[in-house]
């Protein structure tokens, strides 16, 4: 390890407190984002933290993007020892609203981000024997309504990362999930979704939050050091996670009252 890593979506959120978390102990950050001013900021961040690096605008969509930042990597830092796929967007909206176009949105930037991020970066990652971490969500495991497309996408990431972590093995790439719940972080101004009463209710779930993306950083450094593929950084989290996987069906009818309430709440945001 020659404490080097890449992070997309580090211009604000998580992705910047994982940059800053690691900045402490003097690693080198390959820092992209499409938002080229947060970067800048955050790079400032990183270097007061005790850290290095350099910037480099990358939309995840584009895969010659994502293998110019590899390039980049290997020149400026030659190779790479983590990559952290952490680019993401947010949207709701229950199915029968949801258009086709949210769905390939949804798809091509939190599912395929990340795949082309894994794939982009493999070949560094084959020569320093290094870790991906892939930022999924709890929405991948518990599938809450009015999110379709973004529990579907943010599945794909699980179980991309569970094929990776069996097949990278005797490479010797060591694979990780961060599955977090909401927490307060800029999600929602990537927001997307048919109704504004559904942005609304996504930004108290943000606001009431227990936990910081500090918080959640902090976690995600002790897991990985622990050597934890699954990683929830939410107790409530862990504990839904738990009860899932004992009893499905209790979990489901929660869901099911949920998705009545949140019905009962938009037809009265109409009237």
């Amino acid at each position: 390890m020659q404490n080097r890593m890449m992070i997309t979506g580090a211009g604000s959120g998580l992705g910047r407190e994982i940059a800053l978390r690691w900045a402490r102990e003097g690693w080198r950050l390959a820092l992209s984002d499409v938002n080229e001013t947060g970067l800048q900021e955050t790079l400032k961040l990183v270097r007061e933290a005790g850290g290095d690096g350099f910037v480099q605008r990358c939309d995840v969509r584009d895969y010659s993007q994502l293998t110019a930042f590899a390039q980049a990597c290997e020149l400026k830092f030659g190779g790479i020892d983590i990559i952290v796929n952490n680019a993401g967007v947010a949207s709701g909206g229950f199915f029968s609203e949801l258009s086709l176009e949210d769905w390939d949105w949804q798809i091509a930037i939190n599912l395929m981000g990340v795949v082309k991020g894994c794939k982009a970066f493999l070949p560094l990652l084959e020569q320093s024997k290094g870790k991906i971490i892939n930022i999924a969500s709890m929405a991948a495991l518990m599938q809450g309504p009015a999110m379709s497309n973004y529990n579907v996408a943010k599945a794909g990431v699980v179980a991309l990362s569970e094929s990776l972590l069996v097949e990278l093995a005797q490479q010797e790439i060591a694979v990780h999930v961060v599955c977090p719940s909401f927490f307060q972080t800029n999600l929602l101004d990537s927001f997307r979704g048919p109704t504004p009463a559904m942005k609304a209710q996504v930004g108290k779930l943000l606001e009431s939050s227990p936990i910081s993306a500090t918080q959640i950083a902090d976690y995600i450094h002790a897991q990985v050091e622990a050597g934890q593929f699954m990683i929830l950084p939410h107790e409530q989290g862990r504990m839904a996670w738990a009860l899932k996987q004992k009893n499905p069906q209790v979990l489901y009818d929660e869901m099911t009252l949920m998705a009545d309430k949140m019905r009962a709440k938009a037809r009265q945001g109409a009237s």
